[in-house]
């Protein structure tokens, strides 16, 4: 009968070396690995060890360059006696560092932001084949990313289950409708034009199929942050958790067609809550604003982060000192502190999508113009 059973494969990374008998100390005693072969026994050129998920053959006279090896650990110093950096007898870099190092969170560069559309800010191709445009280009010093992301021919996403080592991430739906599995949120979750997701610090999700021109709005806290495969969890997950939380903050499905609308902070227009203050513990407000056809005031925010979407309509954006923008469906600004701006002329069908970070946002109303 034919041999049916599946190939067994092992990967070994190389390392050049030009004696050998330096090197095994250092990697069996220094950083804990283990020797698993050597030869030939009578002068050894060959060793090849095992540890923290690595096998190294270590060779003698190979020709590739030492290299660098990183050795994460959750608790650091109980490697190589609390070191961080070493060079081994073969010339290989050793870095020893955290494997879940805290978020950084960068000071933000506080500046006023105008992004159109009309200008044609360039797509990029991003993870799972998405399109990507960048709603701020500075992203304020690292402390935020907003990408406009669409997916032109909908189906299956090619996605795999993952999550992000954030602070805060919002994902909104401005056009078509996007299918996302969550961990312990049940079943298929569809997310429609009008709607939102938070995705807490760390939950596990996958994209599973879009609509053809699917558009939504991604937020990411900081701009630069770690996406992780996990290979292990499959979704959706046995269990209904809707009251988890993940460092402190609970997964958000709003439905805009089912949500209540009340009075802003600026005078002239009315929102809905999408009850993402409340489920952050402030960490973040998310709103959709309309006007409600009273006269739009000068007003200054004290928030750190207060960024705007266009979604629908036409306004014109004044800020003291600044030229005024008229904006349109597809642009997208950025108020820092303490400046001055106007909401002016804003057609009846104007739609805005606020995000603040923190929430709520001390909000001063200006009798007159600065």
């Amino acid at each position: 009968m034919p041999d049916t059973r599946s190939p067994e494969i092992r990967a070994e990374v190389r390392l050049p070396t030009q004696e050998l008998r330096d090197d095994l100390p250092f990697y069996t005693g220094t950083l804990g690995m283990r020797l698993d072969m050597i030869y030939p026994a009578d002068d050894p050129a060959v060793a090849v060890l095992s540890g923290h998920g690595l096998r190294l053959r270590i060779e003698k006279g190979a020709p590739e360059a030492p290299g660098t090896l990183r050795l994460l650990s959750d608790d650091p110093d109980a490697i190589a006696g609390g070191q961080r950096a070493l060079v081994a007898p073969n010339g290989t870099r050793i870095e020893i560092a955290e494997l879940n190092p805290p978020l950084v969170l960068p000071p933000t560069d506080h500046a006023f932001v105008v992004r159109r559309l009309a200008d044609q800010a360039p797509w990029v191709i991003g993870r799972a084949g998405m399109q990507y445009r960048d709603l701020i280009p500075s992203r304020l010093g690292g402390s935020i990313i907003a990408s406009h992301i669409r997916i032109p021919d909908g189906g299956p996403v090619p996605d795999m289950v993952h999550f992000h080592k954030v602070g805060f991430q919002l994902i909104f739906c401005v056009a078509g409708w996007v299918d996302v599995l969550y961990e312990d949120q049940g079943g298929m979750r569809r997310l429609h034009a009008g709607d939102c997701f938070i995705q807490p610090p760390e939950i596990r999700h996958r994209v599973c199929e879009a609509s053809d021109g699917i558009e939504v709005i991604e937020i990411g806290v900081p701009a630069e942050h770690v996406t992780e495969i996990d290979h292990e969890m499959t979704l959706p997950t046995p269990e209904l958790r809707p009251d988890r939380e993940w460092q402190g903050q609970k997964f958000v499905h709003n439905v805009g067609a089912e949500a209540a609308w009340g009075p802003h902070r600026i005078p002239g227009f009315r929102c809905r809550d999408t009850t993402i203050c409340a489920n952050t513990r402030g960490v973040a407000g998310v709103e959709v604003l309309r006007p409600d056809g009273g006269p739009a005031p000068w007003t200054r925010h004290a928030g750190d982060i207060l960024f705007t979407y266009v979604m629908g309509g036409t306004m014109r954006l004044e800020g003291e000192g600044k030229d005024p923008f008229q904006l349109e469906k597809g642009d997208a600004f950025v108020i820092p502190p303490g400046l001055a701006t106007r909401y002016a002329g804003p057609s009846a069908d104007l739609e805005l999508l606020e995000v603040a970070l923190p929430a709520p946002v001390e909000t001063q109303v200006l009798d007159d113009a600065p």
